[in-house]
Protein backbone atom coordinates (compact mmCIF):
# COMPACT_ATOMS: atom_id res chain seq x y z
CA UNK A 1 0.00 0.00 0.00
CA UNK A 2 2.97 2.29 1.02
CA UNK A 3 4.59 1.67 -2.53
CA UNK A 4 1.40 1.95 -4.46
CA UNK A 5 1.09 5.36 -2.36
CA UNK A 6 4.70 6.39 -3.31
CA UNK A 7 4.46 5.54 -7.45
CA UNK A 8 1.19 8.09 -7.07
CA UNK A 9 3.07 10.34 -5.76
CA UNK A 10 5.38 10.35 -8.35
CA UNK A 11 3.20 10.24 -11.13
CA UNK A 12 1.48 13.29 -9.28
CA UNK A 13 4.74 15.37 -9.33
CA UNK A 14 5.35 14.54 -13.13
CA UNK A 15 1.80 15.48 -14.22
CA UNK A 16 2.03 18.82 -11.97
CA UNK A 17 5.29 19.77 -13.58
CA UNK A 18 4.27 19.19 -17.09
CA UNK A 19 1.02 20.91 -16.46
CA UNK A 20 2.75 23.83 -14.97
CA UNK A 21 5.11 24.16 -18.43
CA UNK A 22 1.46 23.90 -20.40
CA UNK A 23 -0.26 26.73 -18.80
CA UNK A 24 2.39 28.57 -18.23
CA UNK A 25 3.70 28.30 -21.99
CA UNK A 26 -0.12 28.74 -22.66
CA UNK A 27 -1.17 31.82 -20.38
CA UNK A 28 2.10 33.70 -21.36
CA UNK A 29 1.15 33.55 -24.66
CA UNK A 30 -1.90 35.17 -24.77
CA UNK A 31 -1.61 39.41 -24.91
CA UNK A 32 0.18 41.78 -23.53
CA UNK A 33 -1.03 42.44 -19.95
CA UNK A 34 1.13 46.27 -19.83
CA UNK A 35 -1.88 47.18 -22.26
CA UNK A 36 -4.10 46.63 -19.85
CA UNK A 37 -2.09 47.89 -16.79
CA UNK A 38 -1.59 51.66 -17.91
CA UNK A 39 -3.33 53.74 -20.71
CA UNK A 40 -2.02 54.11 -24.36
CA UNK A 41 -0.67 57.52 -23.46
CA UNK A 42 2.03 56.44 -20.77
CA UNK A 43 5.78 57.52 -21.57
CA UNK A 44 8.00 54.68 -22.67
CA UNK A 45 9.82 55.14 -19.72
CA UNK A 46 7.17 54.28 -17.30
CA UNK A 47 6.42 51.84 -19.87
CA UNK A 48 10.15 50.22 -19.24
CA UNK A 49 9.82 50.76 -15.46
CA UNK A 50 6.53 48.78 -15.57
CA UNK A 51 7.64 45.84 -17.62
CA UNK A 52 10.78 45.87 -15.57
CA UNK A 53 8.81 45.92 -11.61
CA UNK A 54 6.98 42.63 -13.17
CA UNK A 55 9.88 40.55 -14.81
CA UNK A 56 8.50 40.91 -18.63
CA UNK A 57 11.50 41.66 -19.81
CA UNK A 58 12.81 38.09 -18.97
CA UNK A 59 13.00 35.33 -21.61
CA UNK A 60 10.13 33.13 -21.19
CA UNK A 61 12.29 30.28 -19.54
CA UNK A 62 13.77 32.49 -16.82
CA UNK A 63 9.99 33.62 -15.88
CA UNK A 64 8.71 30.18 -15.69
CA UNK A 65 12.10 29.22 -13.63
CA UNK A 66 10.80 31.94 -11.19
CA UNK A 67 7.96 31.54 -11.15
CA UNK A 68 8.34 27.34 -10.46
CA UNK A 69 11.04 28.31 -7.76
CA UNK A 70 7.78 31.05 -6.03
CA UNK A 71 5.45 28.08 -6.45
CA UNK A 72 7.48 25.65 -4.34
CA UNK A 73 8.26 27.74 -2.05
CA UNK A 74 4.28 28.69 -1.53
CA UNK A 75 4.70 31.66 -3.52
CA UNK A 76 2.17 32.14 -6.33
CA UNK A 77 3.39 36.01 -7.05
CA UNK A 78 1.18 39.43 -6.83
CA UNK A 79 -2.02 40.19 -8.83
CA UNK A 80 -1.45 42.94 -11.96
CA UNK A 81 -5.09 44.08 -11.19
CA UNK A 82 -5.69 43.69 -7.45
CA UNK A 83 -2.13 44.17 -6.00
CA UNK A 84 -2.57 41.63 -3.93
CA UNK A 85 -1.08 38.04 -3.21
CA UNK A 86 -2.57 35.68 -5.34
CA UNK A 87 -2.94 33.21 -2.77
CA UNK A 88 -4.62 35.22 -0.33
CA UNK A 89 -6.85 36.39 -3.55
CA UNK A 90 -7.72 32.50 -4.08
CA UNK A 91 -8.30 32.00 -0.37
CA UNK A 92 -10.86 34.78 -0.30
CA UNK A 93 -13.14 33.67 -3.27
CA UNK A 94 -12.62 29.76 -2.45
CA UNK A 95 -15.27 29.64 0.19
CA UNK A 96 -17.79 30.80 -1.81
CA UNK A 97 -16.96 28.21 -4.42
CA UNK A 98 -16.77 25.25 -2.77
CA UNK A 99 -19.68 26.14 -0.59
CA UNK A 100 -22.17 26.33 -3.78
CA UNK A 101 -19.86 22.89 -5.29
CA UNK A 102 -20.50 20.93 -2.28
CA UNK A 103 -24.46 21.86 -2.50
CA UNK A 104 -24.42 21.46 -5.78
CA UNK A 105 -22.91 17.72 -5.26
CA UNK A 106 -24.60 16.51 -2.35
CA UNK A 107 -28.01 17.56 -4.30
CA UNK A 108 -27.13 15.48 -6.88
CA UNK A 109 -25.80 12.31 -4.92
CA UNK A 110 -28.88 12.56 -2.67
CA UNK A 111 -31.57 12.81 -5.40
CA UNK A 112 -29.93 11.05 -7.94
CA UNK A 113 -29.06 7.43 -6.87
CA UNK A 114 -32.33 6.73 -5.52
CA UNK A 115 -33.93 7.83 -8.45
CA UNK A 116 -31.63 6.02 -10.49
CA UNK A 117 -31.78 3.15 -8.37
CA UNK A 118 -35.48 2.88 -8.41
CA UNK A 119 -35.44 3.62 -12.34
CA UNK A 120 -33.19 0.49 -12.62
CA UNK A 121 -35.01 -1.69 -9.85
CA UNK A 122 -38.81 -1.00 -11.95
CA UNK A 123 -37.21 -0.23 -15.64
CA UNK A 124 -40.56 -0.77 -16.80
CA UNK A 125 -42.91 1.67 -14.52
CA UNK A 126 -44.17 5.22 -15.55
CA UNK A 127 -42.52 6.86 -12.93
CA UNK A 128 -38.96 5.39 -14.04
CA UNK A 129 -39.31 6.74 -17.29
CA UNK A 130 -40.47 9.84 -16.12
CA UNK A 131 -37.17 9.99 -14.83
CA UNK A 132 -35.57 8.79 -17.59
CA UNK A 133 -36.56 11.64 -19.34
CA UNK A 134 -35.80 14.45 -17.34
CA UNK A 135 -32.35 12.89 -16.66
CA UNK A 136 -32.14 13.05 -21.09
CA UNK A 137 -33.03 16.63 -20.31
CA UNK A 138 -30.79 17.12 -17.49
CA UNK A 139 -27.62 16.15 -19.89
CA UNK A 140 -29.30 17.87 -23.05
CA UNK A 141 -29.67 21.47 -21.93
CA UNK A 142 -26.98 23.61 -21.35
CA UNK A 143 -26.47 24.98 -18.22
CA UNK A 144 -26.53 29.39 -19.32
CA UNK A 145 -29.92 28.47 -20.75
CA UNK A 146 -31.48 26.42 -17.60
CA UNK A 147 -29.59 29.46 -15.08
CA UNK A 148 -31.64 31.84 -17.59
CA UNK A 149 -34.79 30.08 -17.14
CA UNK A 150 -34.66 30.08 -13.16
CA UNK A 151 -33.70 33.40 -12.74
CA UNK A 152 -36.72 34.69 -14.69
CA UNK A 153 -39.81 31.90 -13.50
CA UNK A 154 -38.06 31.80 -9.71
CA UNK A 155 -36.62 35.42 -9.28
CA UNK A 156 -38.58 37.78 -12.01
CA UNK A 157 -42.14 36.30 -12.49
CA UNK A 158 -42.44 34.80 -9.12
CA UNK A 159 -39.89 36.67 -7.00
CA UNK A 160 -39.87 34.02 -4.61
CA UNK A 161 -35.77 33.94 -4.81
CA UNK A 162 -32.58 36.37 -5.57
CA UNK A 163 -31.71 36.65 -9.09
CA UNK A 164 -28.23 37.06 -7.90
CA UNK A 165 -25.07 37.96 -5.59
CA UNK A 166 -24.16 36.18 -2.50
CA UNK A 167 -26.57 37.17 0.39
CA UNK A 168 -26.09 37.42 4.13
CA UNK A 169 -22.89 35.41 5.42
CA UNK A 170 -21.69 34.24 8.60
CA UNK A 171 -18.01 33.91 10.03
CA UNK A 172 -17.03 30.65 11.31
CA UNK A 173 -12.95 30.35 11.87
CA UNK A 174 -12.79 33.01 10.01
CA UNK A 175 -14.48 31.46 6.76
CA UNK A 176 -17.40 33.38 5.62
CA UNK A 177 -20.48 30.93 4.92
CA UNK A 178 -23.76 31.48 3.32
CA UNK A 179 -25.59 28.32 4.02
CA UNK A 180 -25.74 29.61 8.03
CA UNK A 181 -28.25 32.55 7.09
CA UNK A 182 -31.83 32.24 5.73
CA UNK A 183 -30.70 35.12 3.13
CA UNK A 184 -27.57 33.70 2.22
CA UNK A 185 -29.70 30.23 1.76
CA UNK A 186 -32.24 31.72 -0.13
CA UNK A 187 -29.50 33.17 -2.74
CA UNK A 188 -27.68 30.15 -2.28
CA UNK A 189 -30.69 27.97 -3.80
CA UNK A 190 -30.69 28.95 -7.68
CA UNK A 191 -27.02 28.32 -8.73
CA UNK A 192 -26.70 25.54 -6.63
CA UNK A 193 -29.83 23.99 -8.44
CA UNK A 194 -28.41 25.01 -11.71
CA UNK A 195 -25.19 23.85 -10.82
CA UNK A 196 -26.60 20.98 -9.26
CA UNK A 197 -28.84 19.59 -12.69
CA UNK A 198 -26.32 18.47 -14.54
CA UNK A 199 -24.29 16.08 -12.22
CA UNK A 200 -28.24 14.64 -10.95
CA UNK A 201 -29.04 13.66 -14.50
CA UNK A 202 -26.00 11.94 -14.56
CA UNK A 203 -25.99 10.61 -11.33
CA UNK A 204 -29.54 8.91 -12.47
CA UNK A 205 -28.16 7.36 -15.54
CA UNK A 206 -25.19 5.81 -13.78
CA UNK A 207 -27.08 4.56 -10.38
CA UNK A 208 -29.49 3.23 -13.24
CA UNK A 209 -27.42 1.21 -15.12
CA UNK A 210 -25.38 -0.02 -12.39
CA UNK A 211 -28.97 -1.60 -10.66
CA UNK A 212 -30.58 -2.81 -13.68
CA UNK A 213 -27.01 -4.81 -14.41
CA UNK A 214 -26.27 -6.13 -10.32
CA UNK A 215 -30.38 -6.85 -10.36
CA UNK A 216 -29.56 -9.88 -12.22
CA UNK A 217 -26.66 -11.16 -10.58
CA UNK A 218 -25.69 -13.99 -8.61
CA UNK A 219 -25.50 -11.83 -5.50
CA UNK A 220 -29.29 -10.44 -5.86
CA UNK A 221 -30.42 -13.95 -6.29
CA UNK A 222 -28.96 -15.42 -3.57
CA UNK A 223 -29.86 -12.81 -0.90
CA UNK A 224 -33.29 -13.01 -2.31
CA UNK A 225 -32.97 -17.03 -1.87
CA UNK A 226 -31.81 -16.62 2.12
CA UNK A 227 -35.13 -14.22 2.54
CA UNK A 228 -33.96 -11.01 2.81
CA UNK A 229 -36.36 -8.45 2.13
CA UNK A 230 -36.32 -6.28 -1.11
CA UNK A 231 -35.25 -3.37 0.59
CA UNK A 232 -32.27 -5.32 1.92
CA UNK A 233 -31.56 -6.63 -1.13
CA UNK A 234 -31.26 -3.28 -2.54
CA UNK A 235 -29.48 -1.32 0.12
CA UNK A 236 -27.19 -4.11 1.52
CA UNK A 237 -25.72 -5.25 -2.26
CA UNK A 238 -26.93 -3.13 -4.75
CA UNK A 239 -26.15 0.18 -3.37
CA UNK A 240 -22.66 -1.19 -2.11
CA UNK A 241 -22.00 -2.73 -5.31
CA UNK A 242 -22.82 0.34 -7.72
CA UNK A 243 -20.95 2.88 -5.57
CA UNK A 244 -17.10 1.61 -6.94
CA UNK A 245 -18.09 3.16 -10.50
CA UNK A 246 -20.26 6.43 -8.34
CA UNK A 247 -17.08 6.95 -6.31
CA UNK A 248 -14.95 7.36 -9.43
CA UNK A 249 -17.26 9.41 -11.42
CA UNK A 250 -18.57 11.86 -8.21
CA UNK A 251 -14.53 12.29 -7.54
CA UNK A 252 -14.27 13.37 -11.01
CA UNK A 253 -17.30 15.24 -11.03
CA UNK A 254 -15.97 17.02 -7.92
CA UNK A 255 -13.57 18.32 -9.27
CA UNK A 256 -15.00 19.53 -12.66
CA UNK A 257 -17.41 20.99 -11.06
CA UNK A 258 -14.97 23.10 -9.12
CA UNK A 259 -13.60 24.25 -12.39
CA UNK A 260 -16.07 24.41 -14.66
CA UNK A 261 -18.81 26.73 -12.03
CA UNK A 262 -17.45 29.46 -14.69
CA UNK A 263 -21.10 29.80 -16.05
CA UNK A 264 -23.34 29.44 -13.11
CA UNK A 265 -20.57 32.22 -11.19
CA UNK A 266 -21.14 34.36 -13.89
CA UNK A 267 -24.73 34.28 -14.87
CA UNK A 268 -25.98 34.26 -10.54
CA UNK A 269 -23.06 36.87 -10.02
CA UNK A 270 -21.61 34.59 -7.48
CA UNK A 271 -18.48 35.87 -5.74
CA UNK A 272 -16.23 32.81 -6.05
CA UNK A 273 -13.24 31.15 -8.13
CA UNK A 274 -15.35 31.07 -11.31
CA UNK A 275 -15.99 34.83 -11.45
CA UNK A 276 -12.39 35.86 -10.50
CA UNK A 277 -10.79 33.79 -13.57
CA UNK A 278 -13.09 35.39 -15.53
CA UNK A 279 -12.12 38.91 -14.87
CA UNK A 280 -8.60 37.71 -14.87
CA UNK A 281 -8.76 36.77 -18.15
CA UNK A 282 -10.99 40.20 -19.04
CA UNK A 283 -7.53 41.78 -17.78
CA UNK A 284 -5.12 39.70 -18.94
CA UNK A 285 -3.94 39.28 -14.79
CA UNK A 286 -1.43 36.25 -15.75
CA UNK A 287 -0.92 35.31 -12.06
CA UNK A 288 -3.90 34.61 -11.38
CA UNK A 289 -4.95 32.75 -14.68
CA UNK A 290 -1.80 30.89 -13.88
CA UNK A 291 -2.11 30.02 -10.14
CA UNK A 292 -6.10 29.06 -10.85
CA UNK A 293 -5.00 26.81 -13.90
CA UNK A 294 -2.13 24.70 -11.53
CA UNK A 295 -4.43 24.47 -8.48
CA UNK A 296 -7.07 23.17 -10.37
CA UNK A 297 -5.01 20.72 -11.76
CA UNK A 298 -3.58 19.94 -8.49
CA UNK A 299 -7.40 19.55 -7.25
CA UNK A 300 -7.61 16.78 -9.89
CA UNK A 301 -4.55 14.94 -9.04
CA UNK A 302 -5.25 14.67 -5.42
CA UNK A 303 -9.45 13.64 -6.06
CA UNK A 304 -7.88 11.14 -8.40
CA UNK A 305 -5.51 9.63 -5.35
CA UNK A 306 -8.23 9.82 -3.07
CA UNK A 307 -10.72 8.11 -5.29
CA UNK A 308 -7.87 4.87 -5.87
CA UNK A 309 -8.03 5.03 -2.03
CA UNK A 310 -11.61 4.99 -1.67
CA UNK A 311 -11.54 1.68 -4.10
CA UNK A 312 -9.25 -0.51 -1.72
CA UNK A 313 -11.90 0.51 1.02
CA UNK A 314 -14.56 -0.14 -0.82
CA UNK A 315 -13.67 -3.44 -2.63
CA UNK A 316 -12.28 -6.14 -0.47
CA UNK A 317 -11.01 -7.70 -3.37
CA UNK A 318 -8.67 -4.78 -3.87
CA UNK A 319 -7.27 -5.48 -0.28
CA UNK A 320 -6.84 -9.01 -0.67
CA UNK A 321 -4.69 -8.57 -3.42
CA UNK A 322 -2.36 -5.64 -1.94
CA UNK A 323 -2.21 -7.72 1.31
CA UNK A 324 -1.11 -11.29 -0.71
CA UNK A 325 1.19 -9.17 -2.66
Amino acid sequence: MVEILFQRLLQAAAVMLAMSVLVFAGVYAIGNPIDVLIGPDATQAVRAEVIARYGLDLPLWRQYLGFLRRFLEGDFGRSFVYDLPVLDLILTRLPATLELTLTAVAVAVAAGVPLGMYAGYRPRSAAARAVMAASVVGVSVPTFWIGLILILVFAVWLGWLPAGGRGATVAVLGTEWSLLTLDGLAHLVLPALNLALFKLALMIRLARAGTLEIMLSDTVKFARAAGLSEWAVLRHHVLRLIAIPLVTVLGLEFASTVAFAVVTETIFSWPGLGKLIIDSITSLDRPVMVAYLILIALLFIVINLMVDLAYAALDPRLRRRRSAS
